[in-house]
């Protein structure tokens, strides 16, 4: 089974026209993606890959029933667009887009929570259910053809890829991979997506990958030890990164001892997570705990 995303979902593509637009499209069309309809202003009328593309989102909403979006704009317009999309009813918004304005971020957040809409990113790759569909950049050709019953959500772009490729081969096909983005402030906390798995009766066990800088982990970690009853591997990311340090984006720098990996996987542990301390040891803890 999947979450939030499945073969059925009617997905908006946003900026389709675009160089990334026009690409990423033409891959989430062969990996089965229902996408119905792209919007760029002022393209109205043309197509990419057969799709149709809109001048405004209400106009694709009400011409194809879209429910879903994926943002393929500049930063600048990523707060405008989600509110946009937001108005037209849709639902579930991914914002693969770097460097958006934390306030930005924040009223997006606000506004979803008001609205009772899941919102990924900013700074994700999307999210992919194996064999169905995807929202994103996440290279489905790392996944079998059938999705299985473990559930991945991560923080990076790039582990989401390696770890679910390392359960892959091992026979623990994931169902549904969730980047939920790396920035400081993100739209959906990992305890949104983790109830999500834990209300999926075809998911069996969840991998955390996280990484070091902010809270996200430390907020799994509560709702682990309070609500979640279903096996969890964790592994955490930047082991090395020195206190005060950016690391690669916003959301990977340690302060007076919060966020570092140590406290992470402490507050994991404590929670019941099984901790794995390479991506490459998480297939042999699966084997355990799925045995």
């Amino acid at each position: 089974m999947s979450i939030l995303l499945d073969r059925d979902t009617r997905v908006l593509v946003q900026g389709i026209t675009g160089r990334i637009g026009r690409a990423q499209t033409r891959w989430m069309l062969e990996y089965g993606t229902r996408i119905v309809a792209g919007v760029t202003p002022g393209k109205g009328g043309e197509s990419v890959e057969s799709v149709p593309v809109f001048d405004n989102v209400l106009d694709a909403v009400r011409a194809t029933g879209a429910e879903a979006s994926v943002l393929f704009v500049p930063a600048r317009e990523v707060k405008d667009t989600t509110f946009e999309i937001l108005e037209a009813g849709v639902r579930l918004i991914v914002v693969v887009t770097e460097h958006v304005p934390v306030r930005d971020t924040m009223e997006m957040k606000a506004e979803a929570r008001k609205v009772g809409a899941t919102l990924l990113g900013p700074t994700t790759p999307g999210i992919l259910t194996v064999g169905q569909a995807k929202m994103g950049i996440i290279p489905g050709n790392l996944f079998p053809a059938i999705g299985g019953r473990v559930g991945v959500v991560s923080r990076s772009g790039t582990l989401s890829y390696e770890v679910g490729a390392i359960l892959s081969r091992a026979g623990f096909a994931p169902s549904t991979v969730v980047g939920i983005g790396a920035d400081p402030v993100v739209l959906t906390d990992l305890p949104d997506i983790l109830r999500l798995f834990a209300a999926d009766p075809l998911t069996d066990l969840v991998t955390i990958v996280g990484e070091v800088g902010g809270i996200q982990e430390e907020l799994a970690a509560e709702f682990i030890a309070s609500e979640f009853r279903k096996p969890v591997i964790a592994y955490v990311a930047g082991r090395r990164t020195p206190e005060g340090k950016r690391m690669g984006h916003a959301g990977a720098i340690v302060e007076r001892g919060m966020g570092s990996v140590d406290s992470k996987v402490a507050a994991l542990e404590r929670a019941g997570a099984v901790i794995a301390h390479t991506p490459g040891a998480i297939a042999a803890i699966a084997s355990t705990l799925l045995s």
